[in-house]
């Protein structure tokens, strides 16, 4: 993984985080890099600093630490040495690079009438590496399956930042776009025409409007366009099966995804949250619930074995008080899940 990134580090931290054995530079997902302060790598849903011989620790006491001119090329390196290209990106705080990879930005931010114009100062950057892992739908998509319509029912996947939900998603569609359906009983039912609102670009990965992440090949992507208006777009001129969003929230995001559930669209959307208690403290995400916009809830949980799923079925997503209460009390998952991080591309380095 550190080789899908390491042409946006700046000599001296691609030296470094060379030194990392091969197997560790596999298992890279963020590199956390502050001015001035230790130089952070999570792996595996775990985090260490790095040392200036390259070994790894729990302390942070005797860490590399990135200096300003470092950051200042990283900066200059990720943003094509034009800060004001960038602007819309910086005005949301990450840029998303070739490949998918989102960089998070933290500094000083500008402010325009009580909103963010932009960010100046950057002092911190956060490179989440982006990974393709063929299968990761496989084990879920069984229980998803529509048999009436030979096609998903539309699915709220729950999760907290760096579950895997957006690795989950982009599986399903190409999956879903091939008509590969990981079961007997959906053996024979074709591809279903997939569209893909891509915000952040890391879905699909787009680099000129063309995915460099496998979709599959009935899918179309509305790259780097808000959810709402990408939603609306796709059902208008491409008149998808199934629609794919990823980190819904907002109210826009909300009525969007009403209108496609009633034109008859399967709709597969992640959102921020814990579990399904935690979603429903959310005013849009409840709503949708309550109206029954989604027939399942997937929860995903990163454990040492794997990213494992727990299936929320609709009768369990009620607005009776007492289904809430009992849908949402286990903390725990059940015995009936899923690992699925580790399946990788056969070509995969």
């Amino acid at each position: 993984m550190l080789a899908r990134v390491a042409h946006l580090l700046p000599l001296e931290l691609k030296t470094l985080l060379e030194r990392l054995p091969e197997p560790m530079q596999e298992q890279l997902e963020e590199i956390r890099i502050r001015e001035g302060r230790p130089l952070e790598i999570g792996f595996r849903g775990q985090s260490r600093f790095m040392m200036n011989d390259g070994s790894l620790r729990q302390a942070a006491d005797g860490a590399y630490k990135p200096s300003a001119d470092t950051c200042r090329k990283l900066l200059e390196r990720i943003t094509n040495y034009s800060l004001y290209a960038m602007e819309e990106e910086l005005k949301r705080g990450f840029i998303t690079v070739s490949g998918g990879h989102r960089i998070g930005l933290a500094g000083r931010t500008i402010l325009d009438g009580g909103s963010v114009r932009g960010i100046r100062d950057i002092g911190a950057f956060n490179i989440r590496v982006a990974r393709e892992v063929i299968g990761a739908s496989a084990h879920l998509m069984p229980k998803l399956i529509d048999r009436t319509r030979k096609t998903l029912h539309s699915t709220l996947i729950l999760a907290p930042p760096q579950q895997g939900k957006t690795t989950l998603v982009r599986d399903i569609a190409r999956s879903v776009s091939y008509g590969l359906w990981p079961t007997i009983e959906a053996s024979g039912w074709q591809g279903r025409k997939v569209g893909i609102v891509d915000e952040r670009s890391e879905i699909a990965a787009c680099v000129r409007g063309i995915p460099t992440f496998d979709v599959g090949p009935r899918t179309d992507v509305m790259d780097a366009c808000p959810k709402a208006e990408g939603m609306m777009m796709l059902v208008r001129s491409m008149s998808p099966e199934v629609l794919i969003i990823d980190e819904i929230g907002r109210p826009e995001d909300g009525e969007a995804i009403r209108e496609a559930s009633h034109a008859g669209i399967s709709v597969v959307a992640t959102a921020h949250a814990y579990d399904l208690r935690d979603a429903r403290g959310r005013p849009v995400l409840l709503k949708l619930l309550e109206e029954g916009a989604f027939t399942y809830v997937v929860e995903l949980k990163r454990t040492e074995q794997g990213v494992m799923h727990r299936v929320v079925p609709a009768e369990a997503i009620s607005d009776s008080p007492a289904s809430r209460e009992t849908s949402a009390a286990p903390r725990s998952l059940p015995s009936a899940v899923h690992a699925w991080m580790g399946r990788r591309r056969a070509d995969d380095p």
